[in-house]
C-alpha cells in the first residue's frame, strides 16, 4: 500500500529540527494507531520531539489528529453547563473526589474522565475502587444519564476516546519520553477536547512530587495546554500549584477516600479544602456561574449529598467500611521541634512501595496500603511521638518504604516560612 508519506522521512524531519507539516502529522498519528507504523519507529519520533520540541501549530495539529483517531462525546443535551478539571498528578492529590460533587452541587455538571496511577502518583480510579461495589467503567449512555440525574460522574475513559493517545501513552512510559511537553499537552488535551466539556480547569503541579520540577517548565506546559484548549473552543484556565509537599495527610487509596469524605463533611486538612474550593471557583467561573460560593456548599452538606448519589449510581456503597491494611509500622519523630520539610516524592515513593501504586500497567494495587503523616510542615512535633504510619498487607514491603522516606523530612528549630499553595494562574 502506498501512502503520502513514509515514516523515516517524518522521523528525520524532526530529528533534524524541522517542523512537521500538517499532512505528515495527520498521516503518522493515523498510521501508528492502525499499526502501520511500528512501536520502535514511533519511539524514535517521540524522542526526536522530546529533544527538539514542536511549535504551537504542530502541537495543535498533533492534538487534532489524536482526537480524530476516535469518537467525540457531546454534552449539549444536558440541562446544565459542563466543566472539568485535570491534574497533572501528585502525591496525596485526592482533590477530584470532593471537587466533582462540590461543583455539581453548585449547578454545573462535571464529566470527570480519570485514570489509574502510574509510578509514585496516585490514580483517581484506584482510589474510588477502594469503595466496595464501585465501578469505573460506564457506557456513554450511562455517563450522560448520570450527569443529568446526579450532576457528576468520575469514570474511566472509554476505548473509543483518542485511541491514539492510549497507544502512545504506553509507549512513552517505557521509552523515557514521558516528559516531552508537546506530548504531555497533546495527550491530556486530546482526551479532554474529545470528551466534549465546555470548560476546563488545569491543575498543573510544580515541585519534587510532580512531573514538572521547575516553575518555568510547569508554566510552559500550562500555557501550551491553555492555548490548545482555547484554539479548540474550550474555555480553559490553569492554576500552577505547589507539589513539593504532599497534599493533606494521606497518600494511598482507601485512606485518601476517607480524607475526601472528611472534606465533604465540612472538615479535612486545610490545604485540601483550600485547593478544592479554589479549583471549584475556577470551574464555575469558566462555566459562566458566578453567583454561588462553593465554600457554602461544603458547609451545608449539599456536596456530600451529591457524593453519596454519585458513588451509589456507580454501584458503590457510600456507607460501607473502607478496606484497612493488615499491617502497620509507626515512624517516630527523631527529635522535638518543627517539621520544616516533608518531601512529596519521598512520601509518594513510600506509598507506592507499600503497594498503593503499580510498577507496570497490569499490576494490582492494595486498597488499604499507604502513608499517613501526623504532622505537616510548620507543625510542632515531639521526640518519640508518631510522625508517620505506614500501612500495607505485605509487611516485607516496610523496609523499602522506610528507605524511601529516609532523608525525606526535616525537624528543626527555626521559624517555618510556608510557600503558597496556588503559585500562579494562567488563562
Amino acid at each position: 500500500m502506498s501512502s503520502a508519506h513514509d515514516v523515516i522521512e517524518v522521523i528525520t524531519t524532526k530529528r533534524d529540527r524541522g517542523a512537521l507539516s500538517d499532512s505528515q502529522i495527520d498521516w503518522v498519528v493515523d498510521a501508528y494507531t492502525r499499526g502501520a507504523v511500528a512501536d520502535e519507529q514511533m519511539s524514535a519520533l517521540a524522542m526526536a520531539i522530546l529533544l527538539n520540541g514542536m511549535d504551537r501549530r504542530e502541537i495543535a495539529r498533533w492534538t487534532g489528529a489524536m482526537i480524530a483517531s476516535g469518537e467525540r462525546m457531546d454534552f449539549s443535551s444536558l440541562s446544565r453547563p459542563t466543566s472539568d478539571k485535570h491534574s497533572t498528578g501528585g502525591v496525596g492529590d485526592k482533590i477530584t473526589l470532593p471537587l466533582a460533587p462540590l461543583v455539581a452541587a453548585c449547578g454545573v455538571a462535571v464529566p470527570q474522565l480519570s485514570g489509574r496511577g502510574l509510578g509514585h502518583t496516585g490514580g483517581t480510579l484506584d482510589k474510588l475502587e477502594a469503595i466496595p461495589g464501585w465501578r469505573a467503567s460506564l457506557s456513554n449512555e450511562e455517563m450522560l444519564a448520570q450527569l443529568e440525574s446526579v450532576g457528576a460522574v468520575i469514570c474511566a475513559a472509554g476505548d473509543g476516546l483518542a485511541p491514539a493517545d492510549k497507544k502512545l501513552y504506553a509507549l512513552r512510559d517505557v521509552t523515557g519520553t514521558v516528559e516531552a511537553i508537546p506530548l504531555i499537552a497533546s495527550s491530556i488535551m486530546s482526551k479532554k477536547i474529545a470528551e466534549g466539556t465546555g470548560a476546563l480547569v488545569l491543575d498543573v503541579k510544580v515541585g519534587s512530587g510532580a512531573f514538572m520540577k521547575s516553575v518555568e517548565r510547569a508554566r510552559e506546559l500550562a500555557e501550551t495546554m491553555v492555548a490548545l484548549g482555547t484554539d479548540a473552543g474550550v474555555r480553559t484556565v490553569a492554576l500552577l500549584t505547589d507539589m513539593s509537599t504532599p497534599l493533606g495527610r494521606t497518600a494511598g487509596n482507601a485512606i485518601e477516600v476517607a480524607e475526601s469524605v472528611e472534606v465533604l463533611a465540612g472538615g479535612g486538612p486545610a490545604d485540601v479544602v483550600e485547593l478544592t474550593v479554589a479549583l471549584a471557583r475556577e470551574m464555575l467561573l469558566a462555566a459562566g456561574v458566578d453567583d454561588v460560593d462553593p465554600a457554602d456548599r461544603l458547609a451545608d452538606g449539599s456536596a456530600m449529598d451529591v457524593w453519596r448519589a454519585m458513588i451509589s449510581a456507580q454501584g458503590g456503597d457510600p456507607d460501607a467500611p473502607l478496606p484497612i491494611a493488615r499491617e502497620q509500622h509507626v515512624v517516630a519523630a527523631p527529635r522535638s521541634g518543627t517539621l520544616t520539610r516533608l518531601d512529596a516524592m519521598a512520601v509518594g515513593l513510600a506509598a507506592w512501595r507499600l503497594g498503593a501504586g503499580r510498577e507496570r500497567k497490569e499490576d494490582p494495587v492494595q486498597a488499604g496500603a499507604g502513608v499517613v503523616w501526623h504532622a505537616r510542615p510548620g507543625d510542632r512535633v515531639e521526640e518519640g511521638a508518631p510522625l508517620f504510619t505506614l500501612l500495607t498487607d505485605t509487611p516485607e514491603r516496610f523496609d523499602r518504604a522506610l528507605a524511601a522516606l529516609e532523608g525525606g523530612y526535616d525537624v528543626g528549630d527555626g521559624p517555618f516560612d510556608p510557600s503558597p499553595l496556588v503559585i500562579d494562574r494562567i488563562a
